[in-house]
């Protein structure tokens, strides 16, 4: 696995790659961020993958692209998970149904725990799924942003989780242009 960190308006985040896909994406300081991540990522200069000699060249076009992509989204041109690099989630079987449905919700919306949970029951032949299990996965989403799992909030005015960081996911349903006003967001 490889490592790089790029600056974003919500802060550095770090990208993880097999040289194939992009296996990992997130903030720096989130609980469930890369533990083997050396630390000499914290350093600038190290933190671009042409500083890194021994990355090989298709991991760094991994990363570029992921860059290239963030670059696009905090610009606010709504990138496709077609403009995206290779993606390649570690998860069990359940966790990458609700990473696919997150991939659909479109930007600039959002989708309930509970409405994840009955789409997928549907898929799945109409048997009962509870919308915990739903946000269990959401939770263990190691793509964010791309694998848009700020759009998932909770029931009536309930904004839900993320990693710990509502301002984070304030901030990036904002900029989707989503109305905030309708959640009870946390002071």
């Amino acid at each position: 696995m490889f490592h790089a960190t790029t600056d974003t308006p919500i802060g550095r985040m770090i990208m993880t790659t097999d040289g194939k896909a992009l296996t990992e994406l997130c903030l720096e300081n989130w609980w469930w961020a890369p533990s083997s991540v050396d630390t000499d990522l914290s350093a600038t200069n190290a933190a671009s993958p042409d500083r890194q000699p021994d990355m090989p060249e298709a991991a760094r076009i991994i990363v570029h692209q992921t860059q290239a992509w963030l670059a696009a989204y905090f610009a606010g041109e709504h990138p496709t998970l077609d403009s995206a690099p290779p993606l390649s989630a570690q998860g069990t079987p359940f966790q990458h149904e609700v990473w696919d449905l997150i991939t659909e919700i479109p930007y600039g919306q959002t989708v309930s725990y509970g409405a994840i949970a009955a789409e997928l029951a549907e898929r799945r032949g109409g048997r009962r799924m509870a919308a915990q299990a739903v946000g269990g996965a959401v939770k263990r989403n190691p793509i964010t942003i791309i694998v848009p799992c700020h759009r998932v909030v909770g029931s009536g005015r309930s904004f839900g989780g993320y990693g710990g960081h509502l301002d984070v996911k304030a901030e990036l349903l904002d900029l989707e242009g989503v109305d905030l006003s309708r959640f009870d967001l946390p002071h």
